[in-house]
């Protein structure tokens, strides 16, 4: 059985990958895995989405889906992932659904998923609903007449998430400038009525979606446009979404970006002196840098380390009963106010530090030194997925490569969960050094598996 679901939910180039057929399929088969414990007449699922242009045909496939089999399908419109999680309480929802790529381009889509507490699902869920489409779909069995569910637009669902997420403040903004790039995604609205809202400054950048350009040279993924835009007009700060709003990078008034390490450094340091820092500790994945371990030993934070993927930080944070968690891509988790990387919210708690300790994001940020990285991606074919980590060839040249780096830094080679990629990641002292390294072990790794 081949798998639906990576990392972070079904993705694929929309409508030729993740087809039409298949967003039905996850509709019914969601409905029916998610929704058999309701106590509800008709089961309830809300549906989210981003800007992307194939986001509207494959939310029609999933709404006729979860309605085909009589779960009744509450459409919240253009909204970012982190407001399904916190709407599908609120709204007292059987599951929720998210329509979105996140950080890729605008050829691919995807479809996320989340419990009834909002929670992203773990995998043995997600087998499940894949089991159900793949291996027995004869058990989908379709309602007909008066048992066929019911289709719902939630009108406030914007503004309810909104409220959500200001109410997580306890000041206003009034005086900090800041510049806020929307990746012309499913933040473009929101962020202007939440910021504004607070009292901040507000320049808002790549706020017009229309379809095609989602994160087109713009929002977390790309920041050479934010960094200029804060430097040329004097912001305080800029803060940089991706498509569905789930990740927040920042840069500082001299226009140097403040990634995800440091953003969970200055919340670390700010949440511990105020004694709010559950067990004295942060969780953090294999990809974060050493610069951030130094830092935690330093001020004696405690580091738990998971996989990559922000559904593996939060797993390790349900699980220790912590509330600070994240990656390095922005995936920023604070478990008191929400149950996934919420980029908003991250924005926000990064705006009411500045505003109570009245420093400069800058001098935030310098409590951690970042160690130069270097990521190299090798594309490779699919039917190799998986593969190249069993080339005895490949991972002896990439031990030996770590012995000749020995102490001064570390090699993480992985496999994408989401797109058809290996990464190669090397983290040194030495720039050149590791430029060097990085691009001959993913030459190897081409030479015997890329496209």
């Amino acid at each position: 059985m081949g798998r639906l679901f990576g990392t972070d939910g079904a993705r694929g180039i929309a409508i030729t990958e993740l087809t039409c057929e298949t967003a039905m399929q996850i509709g019914r088969a969601a409905a029916l895995v998610l929704t058999k414990h309701s106590k509800r007449q008709k089961a309830k699922i809300i549906i989210g989405k981003d800007t992307r242009i194939s986001s509207d045909v494959l939310e029609a496939a999933l709404v006729s889906g979860i309605c085909s089999v009589g779960a009744d399908a509450h459409v919240l419109g253009v909204i970012p992932t982190p407001a399904v999680a916190v709407l599908v309480n609120r709204y007292e929802a059987d599951a929720g659904v998210m329509i979105s790529a996140s950080h890729n381009s605008v050829e691919f889509n995807g479809i996320k998923l989340f419990s009834s507490e909002g929670f992203k699902l773990p995998d043995s869920v997600e087998n499940e609903i894949e089991k159900l489409i793949l291996d027995t779909p004869e058990n989908i069995k379709l309602k007909s007449s008066t048992g066929i569910g019911r289709i719902v637009y939630e009108k406030n669902a914007q503004w309810d998430y909104i409220r959500h997420v200001m109410k997580a403040v306890d000041c206003d903004f009034r005086g900090i400038k800041v510049a806020i790039d929307c990746a012309n995604g499913a933040s473009s609205e929101c962020a202007v009525k939440l910021f504004q809202g607070l009292g901040a400054s507000c320049y808002f950048i790549n706020n017009d979606p229309d379809g095609t350009n989602i994160n087109q040279n713009c929002g977390s993924t790309h920041m050479e446009g934010l960094q200029k835009f804060v430097v040329d007009n004097k912001c305080h700060l800029g803060l940089a979404f991706d498509g569905d709003a789930d990740r927040c990078l920042a840069v500082d008034e001299k226009g140097e970006i403040v990634d995800g390490d440091k953003i969970m450094a200055i919340f670390s340091k700010f949440m511990k002196s105020c004694g709010r820092l559950n067990h004295n500790t942060c969780v953090v994945t294999v990809m974060t840098n050493l610069g951030f371990m130094k830092y935690a030993k330093a001020e004696n934070v405690v580091i738990a380390r998971t996989g990559v993927g922000d559904r593996y930080v939060l797993e390790e944070m349900k699980k220790g009963g912590y509330n600070l968690g994240g990656e390095q891509s922005g995936h920023i988790i604070l478990l008191d106010y929400a149950n996934t990387g919420d980029g908003e919210m991250t924005g926000v708690k990064l705006l009411e530090i500045l505003a109570k300790t009245k420093k400069k994001l800058s001098e935030l940020a310098s409590v951690m030194e970042t160690y130069p990285q270097v990521l190299e991606n090798v594309k490779i074919k699919s039917e190799h997925k998986g593969r190249w980590q069993t080339d005895r060839g490949v991972s002896e040249f990439i031990e030996m490569y770590k012995e000749k780096l020995g102490d001064d830094g570390r090699i993480l080679v992985r496999e994408s969960g989401t797109e058809p990629l290996v990464r190669v990641m090397l983290e040194g002292k030495h720039l050149g050094k590791i430029t060097e390294y990085a691009k001959t072990i993913a030459q190897a790794i081409r030479k015997s598996f890329g496209e």
